[in-house]
């Protein structure tokens, strides 16, 4: 029988989730395998993300930032997560970004780290690099990787589905045993093959979904590749219908979705209509422009339909100054340059989009999954932090620390060697298949897009959801019936994940009948 890749630990996913457990791991003498779809490992959501990382304010407690997750998680967010993310975080965030990895945060004139404020936070506690946080803290992490012995990285694999011998072993009494991971079939793009690789544990840090929308902050890879294939192994999937939406992205369109971070109203901006005035006063009085974004987006939304207007603007202008614009979001006027505007002098249009999904795969507090030998880790897993609502710059730090926790966990329960025989787990068979017209793909790409926006976005209706899940259902089994058919790509591994997907977040939100957070029902 052909041969098959081998390593201690598999890591699907190289972003700070999955690189933080691979860092931890191979520190502690275990081999891994880190697997990215993405030709450069850095290419991630964290590598994306502008806004900060949680810390520790002045005078701060483990409490009061639970306190504040709990809030902002309408109710629904587990306080035990909440209250392990707030203790662990800090000493976590110390030991492996600062001192680890020694990823250079903004600091005061005095050297003392500089805490910003953000929107949902009772204190300043967010450590930046001006707005390019998640850049700085991805490169810093792939640099101590690179530079592992015991790091393996594969870029340019795409992972196709998870190894279950209840479903996949030559061993038909493989059934009987309770259902475990041993690996993953990896599609690796510049030759077409498929791969065994077999592993005594399995990290999923693939990262959201936010691509399964039209309008969305996420990176060409966040379709939903890893809860969809944790879904099909019959892995515990909760909490789907909390797809957050970030209140800012910058309207123009020619432009891609350019993420407008939230670190520019916490220094002050504000958002205003068409002439210039502002408008959270009238939808959220306490908090305003500061509002949790559920709030924001919501409040948006509302707005661009009592105006019939197709976005509002952001005003850096008259709010911040022009050297702290200078200072503090050089990327983000960069990056609107080239379509006209300037942050420093001219209101800046922006709209809604698809941001973070707060649900995924269920794990306990070490990242464990219901399928054994299977962690889940970063934005793809559900921890109960985020609840119904993500508080915001907790997203990079519970990826920080589930991350660590699990590797920690792996290390001290690692199985002395492979659950079944390699031999067990069949070569993957293409032969006689047709090559997949791209036509197809791009076209039901666009149709799950186009639904979501319309049938399962910001606001949700009985009719929406009853519309949307009869055109998913069976534009699933058509893409099933193509998938069986065809070889197999990235981009058709991806419409079979983002179809899935997309029931999964339209199931959810048709059987939650009441409002929550970022799940709106009118």
């Amino acid at each position: 029988m052909s041969e098959y890749l081998e390593t201690d630990v598999l890591i699907l996913g190289s972003g700070i989730a999955g690189a933080t457990a691979a860092l931890e791991l191979a520190d502690a003498g275990v081999g891994v395998m880190v697997v990215t779809r993405a030709a450069q490992p850095e290419d991630s959501n964290t590598l994306w993300a502008q806004g900060g990382i949680i810390y520790q304010g002045e005078h701060d407690a483990p409490e009061n930032l639970a306190a504040d997750i709990l809030r902002a998680g309408a109710g629904h967010s587990y306080p035990k997560a909440a209250q392990l993310l707030a203790a662990e975080g800090p000493p976590i965030l110390k030991r492996v970004l600062l001192e680890r990895v020694g990823v250079q945060f903004d600091r005061q004139e005095n050297g003392a780290l500089s805490l910003a404020l953000e929107g949902g936070h009772s204190m300043p506690r967010i450590l930046h690099v001006a707005d390019h946080t998640g850049k700085a803290i991805e490169l810093a992490l792939m640099q101590a990787l690179a530079a592992h012995p015991r790091v393996t990285m594969l870029t340019g694999h795409t992972a196709v589905d998870l190894l279950t011998p209840s479903h996949h072993s030559l061993n038909r009494l493989a059934l009987y045993e309770r259902r475990a991971c041993v690996g993953a079939y990896l599609f690796e793009q510049a030759t077409g093959q498929v791969k065994r690789c077999l592993a005594r544990e399995t990290i999923l840090a693939t990262g959201g979904l936010g691509q399964i929308f039209l309008r969305t902050t996420n990176p060409a890879g966040a379709r939903g590749d890893g809860v969809a294939m944790a879904q099909r192994a019959q892995a515990r999937v909760i909490n789907m219908e909390f797809v957050q939406f970030h209140p800012t992205t910058f309207y123009d369109v020619a432009a891609p979705n350019l993420l407008i971070s939230e670190a520019v109203r916490g220094a002050g901006a504000r958002l205003v209509d068409a002439n210039g005035e502002p408008f959270m006063q009238r939808y959220a009085p306490e908090w305003k422009d500061l509002a949790p974004r559920d709030v924001v987006a919501r409040s948006i939304h509302q707005e661009m339909l009592a105006r019939d207007v197709t976005h509002v603007y952001l005003d850096l202008r008259s709010y911040i100054g022009r050297p702290q614009i200078m200072e503090h979001f050089p990327t983000i006027r960069e990056s609107l340059l080239p379509y006209g505007v300037d942050i420093a002098t001219d209101l800046v249009p922006v709209v809604p989009a698809a941001h973070y999904q707060c649900g995924g795969v269920w794990v306990d507090e070490w990242g464990k999954t219901t399928i054994r030998h299977l962690y889940a880790v970063g934005e793809v897993s559900c921890t109960g932090v985020h609840g119904a609502n993500r508080l915001a710059s907790t997203s990079l730090l519970e990826g920080l620390v589930w991350g660590s926790r699990a590797a920690r966990h792996i290390a001290a329960h690692l199985p002395a060697g492979l659950l079944i025989p390699g031999d067990d787990i069949p070569p993957w068979r293409d032969d006689g298949l047709d090559e997949p017209d791209p036509a197809l793909i791009s076209q039901d790409m666009s149709a799950i897009k186009h639904m979501m926006w319309n049938y399962v976005g910001l606001a949700r209706t009985t009719r929406r959801l009853d519309r949307a899940l009869s055109e998913l259902y069976h534009l699933e089994t058509e893409i099933e019936s193509f998938y069986r058919t065809s070889r197999l790509t990235d981009g058709l591994i991806g419409l079979r994940n983002a179809v899935r997907t997309a029931i999964l977040v339209a199931s959810a939100a048709w059987q939650n009948k009441r409002s929550m957070g970022a799940h709106y029902r009118e």
